[in-house]
């Protein structure tokens, strides 16, 4: 398979920028006009020089074909992944057949491609070969586990103290006491080691003086964050799939396990969410063979995009290991064994009726399921008052748009790619309503991201 039979579009290049500045700035140097001795390879590798402010222009090296992603390095000064040196010479090759031509790689394209395809082959051997020795000391891994879940324990005792105390001196003290309680008792779920319960108890700080029914909303995610303390403690006696979702909820890390599915995966969406610690991208992936659509978690620094990235429409065969769980909708990305390319396949789309109840019956699994990964097909973006909704085509039944979705650039890319005709779009559906991520237009047409 030769990379030059696999052209992206502009859309899925930009996709990958870590942010709107860097994509606005690579597009400006996407035209030839900026680049000299560029090159690309039968093994979809490309490369240029870049004109920059100094006097030597910039070494820019772009590897589709990297077993855990599209990567790239530049001798530019940018800390951004990629920079805009690499989404321009991305949108080169993109644009125009024949732009970047093929050629030998120059020495110094080769030698950090080959550096870095052999430092991600030891990595794999080395994970490999961790994943089937056992511990060095069993025995003392087990205890390490028997403390920290005695700690989580005392924590998840101490937080079903402090809501019986909330609730006992009522929700509007919550408003008076401000975000210094929340914060406190989230610090005291992080000294107990349960990472899940901190983030859960700071969102609750969020809610009071949030707006109109803000006592509703608090009372729902106190009563949440109970069940969760009750199904920690009473862990021993649920089923083995459930008990895995409180582990994980709660913070206990987990990994993938059962055997691997190969498949070919087609990249539904890629969105990004931060926060002042952590930036966390979510991908995700429908298997045309299996029909199964999973999540792929990457997480980068505060202020940094995660390194993997796959660009939305694209395709690609590979295996993927799901994580325990009733829902598993969680997987990690294994071996791949074709490059992305871009594809016409579309996942098969249901009613608004019928998101809303797979999102219920998915909550019957994992009650703490914020969102549910789901395709709807012919729907149509239609204001409704102050906010929007996705109505059906032949139906009298719609989803309200999330809040989010309102707040952000896609609605109106929605409402183009609409025209005020039926799509096809993909998103997560939950309680809070649709948030839309990818949209395909009717007929023939190319995947649209909306994040």
């Amino acid at each position: 398979m030769t990379q030059q039979g696999v052209r992206w579009t502009a859309d899925q290049v930009l996709a990958l920028a870590p942010d709107p500045a860097s994509g606005r700035a690579g597009s400006k140097l996407g035209t030839a006009g900026s680049w000299s001795h560029t090159g690309s390879s039968d093994e979809g590798t490309l490369w240029g020089l870049c004109r920059g402010s100094g006097s030597t222009p910039y070494q820019t090296v772009v590897d589709i074909a990297d077993p855990t992603g599209p990567a790239c390095t530049c001798s530019c000064p940018s800390r951004k992944f990629p920079c805009k040196h690499a989404l321009g010479l991305l949108l080169l090759w993109a644009g125009e057949d024949g732009a970047v031509p093929r050629g030998p790689l120059p020495d110094w394209a080769e030698r950090w491609r080959e550096g870095r395809r052999e430092r991600a082959a030891a990595s794999r051997t080395t994970g490999a070969a961790s994943g089937t020795a056992s511990p060095a000391d069993p025995e003392a891994a087990r205890r390490r586990a028997e403390r920290r879940a005695a700690r989580i324990t005392a924590g998840a005792g101490e937080l079903e103290r402090r809501l019986a105390d909330l609730l006992r001196g009522g929700l509007a003290a919550a408003e008076q006491a401000g975000y210094g309680m929340w914060e406190e008792t989230a610090a005291r779920m992080v000294d107990a080691q349960a990472p899940g319960l901190a983030a859960r108890v700071r969102e609750l700080g969020a809610i009071p003086a949030s707006g109109a029914g803000w006592p509703v909303r608090l009372l729902e995610e106190c009563a949440l964050l109970h069940l969760l303390d009750q199904g920690w403690l009473r862990r021993e006696s649920l089923p083995d799939g459930l008990a895995a979702t409180v582990r994980s909820r709660v913070g206990l890390p987990g990994s993938a396990s059962g055997p691997a599915l190969r498949d070919s995966w087609l990249v539904l969406a890629q969105h990004d969410t931060a926060d002042s610690r952590l930036t966390t991208r979510r991908i995700w992936l429908y298997g045309t063979g299996s029909g199964r659509t999973v999540r792929v978690l990457s997480y980068g620094p505060a202020g940094r995009a995660p390194e993997l990235a796959l660009p939305v429409g694209l395709a690609f065969e590979a295996e993927m290991s799901v994580y325990p769980g009733t829902g598993r909708l969680r997987a990690a990305l294994g071996e791949r064994f074709t490059l992305p390319a871009p594809t016409r396949t579309r996942p098969p789309g249901v009613s608004t009726p019928v998101a809303a109840a797979r999102y219920g019956e998915a909550l019957r699994d994992d009650p703490w399921l914020d969102y549910f990964p789901v395709t709807l097909s012919r729907v149509i973006p239609t204001p409704d008052g102050d906010s929007w909704q996705l109505a059906d085509a032949e139906g009298d039944f719609a989803l309200p748009l999330t809040t989010a979705a309102l707040a952000g650039p896609g609605l109106w890319r929605l409402a183009a790619v609409s025209g005020g005709a039926p799509v096809t779009v993909f998103g997560e559906c939950g309680h809070r309503g649709f948030t839309p991520l990818t949209a395909w237009p009717e007929g023939a047409g190319e995947a649209v991201p909306l994040c």
